[in-house]
C-alpha cells in the first residue's frame, strides 16, 4: 500500500510504528491486521484486539484515539467503504471539537461508509472525493499544485 500511495503523493508514506510520533509532511497507514491507536503521547500504539465493525485496522479505533489526543485540533475524513466503520469515530472527533469532513456517498464507490456518518452527525464538510485535495489545501491555506492561490 505504502509504494501504490507513494507514487499519488508529495507526503512520504510509510506504515505506522510502534511508539513513533506524527511527523508533519508524512502520512502513515495501519498495518494489516492491526489497529492503529494514537497514544496520550500523541505517538502510535498498535494493538491486536478484536476486530471493530469486521475490520482491523478499524478506522473507528484510530479516530477515537486520535479525537482523545488532538482535540479541535484534528481533522477527520470519512470516505467510501462498505461498512459503517468510522461512523462512530468521526462523531468522536466531532464531540471532541475536530473538524470533520464526510465523503457524498452519492459519489462514493462504496456508500454505506459515508451514509453512516451523516446519520450520525452533520459533519462540518460533504464532499465529493476528487475534491478533497483542494478543500483540505483551502482549510490550510496552501496553494494547489498548478494553482497560482489556495483561496476560491
Amino acid at each position: 500500500m505504502t509504494e501504490y500511495f507513494s507514487a499519488y503523493s508529495a507526503l512520504l508514506i510509510s506504515e505506522a510504528e510502534e511508539k513513533i510520533r506524527p511527523r508533519p509532511g508524512h502520512a502513515y497507514i495501519a498495518p494489516g491486521g492491526y489497529h492503529l491507536l494514537i497514544e496520550r503521547d500523541c505517538s502510535f500504539s498498535l494493538s491486536i484486539d478484536a476486530p471493530v465493525q469486521y475490520s482491523r485496522p478499524s478506522i473507528d479505533v484510530v479516530f477515537e484515539s486520535a479525537a482523545a489526543c488532538y482535540q479541535n485540533r484534528l481533522i477527520g475524513v470519512l470516505l467510501s467503504g462498505a461498512n459503517a466503520d468510522g461512523a462512530q469515530g468521526i462523531q468522536t472527533i466531532q464531540e471532541h471539537g475536530g473538524m470533520t469532513l464526510v465523503q457524498d456517498p452519492q459519489a462514493a464507490s462504496a456508500p454505506r461508509m459515508p451514509a453512516a456518518a451523516l446519520a450520525r452527525i452533520k459533519p462540518d464538510l460533504v464532499i465529493e472525493g476528487h475534491d478533497l485535495a483542494t478543500h483540505l489545501c483551502n482549510i490550510f491555506g496552501i496553494a494547489m499544485p498548478d494553482s497560482p492561490t489556495a483561496a476560491d
